[in-house]
């Protein structure tokens, strides 16, 4: 049973210009046409390149930043149409880990008064046995109630952040970056804490990380980010076994792994270019700037859809005008000329028309 529905969901911020009188110059495509289901119980992991769009994702469908058009429906209810005490009422259900787990604490309060509060907001009972019952759940040390956010390590206190989206007991947590601050034997403990309460509680995770090897130990399904769009998704195990979008053979192909002989032997894919400007994103297919496979048709006029392929695995889709040619080896990779990019402006210089129209319209 789905338990989230996201419909060509855009979040679009917008450029100002003026002091006195300010005016819409532009948008930041942030995310820009995502539609993505989770269901019940399942870990959906989403992975991309810092700047992709993957947080302001999480925080949209969360309604913590709000959406330029699109849908998200939690369990059959439309949460962008929620708002005021509705809202609020709602948000019992679904709550947020973020990435930085010190800033998102409020260094005035104890654990105890951290817990309380949430707990108090949504109307739920609980006494001084259940926080300990909460802080023992996540693994912190006795008497931690009493303390302070700097009285502990990164990793204790992001698992207060997890105690803190447990209290008002929800069955959807976002992660953000949930691991990305901690020591590597830290991570480990965290991630393991995460999967055991979902299977203790029954939980619903969307995991967001730029770390393959995180994303690939606990998560169900995948779904990989560039740009503001999934360009794939799949199981865990058919994406990491065989890769279909170009993208996402580049990002593999850049993970190390501990075997030196093969570590010669496989073919490394070498992306020329920087990302492109969320403020002015590519026409067409949004990676075809930086795509080995590029070809003449389609790839830079006409935005590819997420598709199931033929011949793949239930559940892979992929946005790629020739993903099948690629998979049959008909085409093959080649050299991209770099795009270069203007550092001040932080525009492409010789990339799409409508980039150096929208430098123009900034006045640079």
């Amino acid at each position: 049973m789905s338990l989230l529905e996201v419909e060509d969901l855009a979040v679009h911020f917008p450029i100002t210009q003026g002091t006195l009188v300010s005016r819409t110059v532009g948008h930041v495509y942030a995310v820009d046409g995502v539609s993505l289901t989770i269901e019940q119980g399942e870990t959906y992991g989403l992975v991309g390149e810092s700047g992709c769009g993957k947080s302001t994702l999480g925080r949209a469908i969360l309604k913590l930043t709000e959406p330029t058009r699109g849908s998200v429906r939690f369990d059959g209810r439309d949460v962008a149409a929620l708002k005021g005490e509705e809202l609020r009422k709602a948000r019992r259900r679904f709550q947020m880990v973020f990435q930085d787990p010190l800033s998102s604490l409020d260094p005035r309060q104890s654990v105890e008064s951290l817990l309380q509060e949430g707990m108090k907001a949504h109307g739920l009972t609980g006494g001084h046995a259940r926080l300990q019952e909460l802080v023992d759940a996540v693994g912190l040390p006795k008497g931690s109630l009493r303390r302070y956010p700097h009285e502990f390590s990164g990793g204790q206190r992001q698992r207060i952040g997890i105690a803190r989206a447990l209290c008002v007991e929800p069955d959807l947590i976002v992660a953000d970056e949930p691991v990305s601050a901690l020591d590597v034997s830290v991570q480990a403990q965290v991630l393991n804490l995460l999967s055991r309460l979902q299977a203790e509680l029954g939980l619903t995770y969307l995991v967001i990380a730029h770390d393959l090897a995180v994303v690939r130990h606990v998560s169900d399904r995948v779904g990989v980010m560039y740009l503001g769009g999934i360009v794939e998704e799949a199981p865990a195990g058919d994406l990491y076994a065989d890769p279909q979008h170009p993208y996402t053979k580049a990002l593999l192909s850049a993970v190390p792994t501990p075997d030196p002989e093969a570590e010669d032997r496989r073919e490394r894919i070498l992306l020329a270019g920087d990302l492109p400007s969320p403020a002015a994103p590519p026409s067409g297919c949004r990676f075809h700037t930086r795509c080995p496979w590029r070809q003449a048709d389609r790839c830079a006029t006409e935005r590819p859809e997420l598709r199931q392929l033929e011949g793949a695995p239930a559940g892979h889709r992929v946005a790629c005008h020739h993903a099948e040619a690629i998979k049959a080896g008909t085409i093959r990779p080649h050299e991209v000329d770099a795009t270069l990019v203007d550092e001040a402006a932080g525009f492409p210089v010789d990339g799409p028309d409508h980039a150096s129209s929208v430098q123009e319209i900034l006045g640079r």
